[in-house]
């Protein structure tokens, strides 16, 4: 280790161990339709408590009575998003993308400590296909199905048509049902996306129902504003793409990071989840799960929850202020949802038919830690109906981290959830432990 590296590691070690004593008050109500927003907190370097990992050994997640739950693949190279084909097969997208500069010795540090969170292995930038022909949890084929893509994140398919959402780019590959491979040469651009900094770098995917549309949702270049308000241009924001000619419209705007797309399939409406700012309190300002209205905006940088003011962009922007509409339900603070998914048909069974599971990637801006964990919103109407509950859990232990989830997707034919955990490089298959969960 180098004397400046010791350096670096020696006062991020202190500050974490100082900063986790600084937050918010601690029984504040920061999920469902209507949060308690407490005030403002601001500290000269943002409070930062990261989970180190430990490794699964021989357990797994747990996962309410009535499911069980497997390993479906390991020793994958960072897992994020997953789609499962109309055959059954399960693709997932690995990789690791973004590299904005740290402007400021702050960023340098919190970049360090989260670091220590994260997992070692290179990023694959690829798409693996899994086939579980039989449906019996266990994988008989794994392929790398697309290699040499560049940080691939969102996956959608439209008849026959697969498309990746790169870092930098939306991608078109032609698609044969039951191939266990496509060739890198035979995707084409549709439209570059913004990959300038990429401070935020995942680019999330949907297709419309009737799929004469995608969408996707572009992550902002800072947290608040804080590299200059000209990096920002089409940032945070989702973008509705005709597939045909690459053209694209602003849908909505203020969505500080939409990191998960999918379709309501009641509504047929789009729905996001979006990790929202940091370093104003450990209370603040909840990460959200939203339909997401077109020409509406959510906010950012100006406000969040709706009109509440956010006192450090400047100039500051009355007029934008007074749009902002608040999104439809708060997840908790810091959680970092990073997975959306929506049962469908009869979904898992039981209190789990209409609904939305949410991945969520865990906390580093609080002093507690939140998320590491799967979460499922109850629906009615096509609308969130009650309160989150814990889903899949066990990713934290003894505050050390055994994985983090990410992508989560619901296989309707199987009754099946699958859960992508990029700590452990695993994706992990929740099923029913027997048919009785369904009636």
């Amino acid at each position: 280790m180098t004397v400046a590296r010791a350096v670096t590691a020696a006062t991020a070690t202190a500050l974490s161990l100082v900063l986790a004593a600084c937050g918010g008050p601690p029984n504040v109500r920061d999920t469902g339709p209507e949060p308690q927003l407490p005030d403002i907190r601001q500290h000269l370097v943002p409070t930062i408590k990261v989970a180190r990992p430990t490794g699964w050994g021989e357990a797994v997640p747990t996962v309410p009575a009535g499911f069980r739950i497997v390993p479906f693949a390991t020793d994958l190279r960072i897992p994020r998003q997953m789609l499962v084909l109309p055959n059954g097969d399960l693709l997932v997208a690995e990789g690791r993308g973004g590299n904005a500069p740290k402007l400021r010795p702050k960023d340098v540090i919190a970049g360090y400590i989260k670091g220590l969170g994260n997992t070692t292995v290179e990023g694959g930038d690829r798409l693996t296909l899994l086939r579980d022909a039989n449906g019996d949890g266990r994988p008989e084929a794994r392929t790398v199905f697309i290699d040499g893509l560049d940080a691939p994140y969102g996956i959608a398919l439209v008849g026959d048509d697969l498309y990746v959402a790169e870092q930098g780019a939306l991608l078109r590959f032609p698609y044969i049902a039951g191939q266990t491979a496509i060739p890198r040469s035979t995707g084409v651009e549709v439209t570059k996306l913004p990959g300038q900094v990429n401070h935020h770098w995942t680019k999330s995917l949907a297709a419309s129902a009737d799929g004469r549309r995608l969408y996707v949702g572009i992550g902002s270049n800072s947290n608040v504003g804080e590299r200059g308000m000209e990096i920002e241009g089409d940032r945070a924001v989702v973008w509705e793409i005709d597939p045909a000619s690459g053209a694209h419209r602003t849908y909505a705007t203020g969505i500080r990071n939409p990191t998960a797309l999918a379709i309501n399939p009641w509504t047929r409406g789009l729905w996001a989840v979006a990790n929202e700012r940091d370093e104003i309190g450990a209370r603040l300002v909840p990460d959200y799960l939203t339909s997401v209205q077109p020409g509406a905006f959510y906010g950012w940088p100006w406000s969040y929850w709706g009109k509440n003011v956010d006192p450090r962009p400047r100039p500051q922007n009355p007029a934008m202020v007074a749009r902002a509409i608040a999104p439809d339900y708060a997840l908790g603070a810091h959680v970092a949802a990073l997975g959306l998914t929506f049962a469908s048909g009869q979904g898992m069974g039981g209190q789990y038919r209409e609904g939305a599971f949410v991945g969520q990637h865990g906390s580093w801006n609080r002093p507690d830690f939140a998320g590491y964990k799967v979460s499922w919103v109850p629906f009615r109407a096509g609308r969130p109906a009650g309160a989150k509950q814990d889903f899949v859990t066990g990713f934290l232990v003894n505050g050390k981290a055994r994985g983090r989830p990410v992508g989560v997707t619901f296989d309707g034919a199987r009754t099946a959830l699958y859960v992508a955990d990029d700590l452990s490089n695993t994706v992990w298959r929740v099923s029913p432990a027997t048919q009785t969960a369904l009636r």
